[in-house]
């Protein structure tokens, strides 16, 4: 699978908190919001989500897990 051009050189984040096995999702922004992606398979599918969803998501999250 050939990576998209879109996606080639931009800089990957993950949560200080992932596993030392690396079972973890990634994020980047892109021009109109973020795309997620699994660090254990780099090339595969991204999914792509606005910005309102994702601060939406984080809310939700971050209120059941414990820092």
């Amino acid at each position: 699978m050939t990576v998209p051009q879109a996606f080639s050189r931009v800089l990957w984040r993950k949560s200080s908190h992932s596993s030392a096995e690396g079972q973890c999702v990634e994020v980047t922004r892109t021009s109109d919001g973020l795309a997620v992606r699994d660090s254990r398979n780099p090339d595969g599918p991204r999914l792509a989500i606005r910005p309102d969803v994702w601060e939406a998501l984080r809310r939700e999250i971050g209120g059941r897990c414990q820092r």
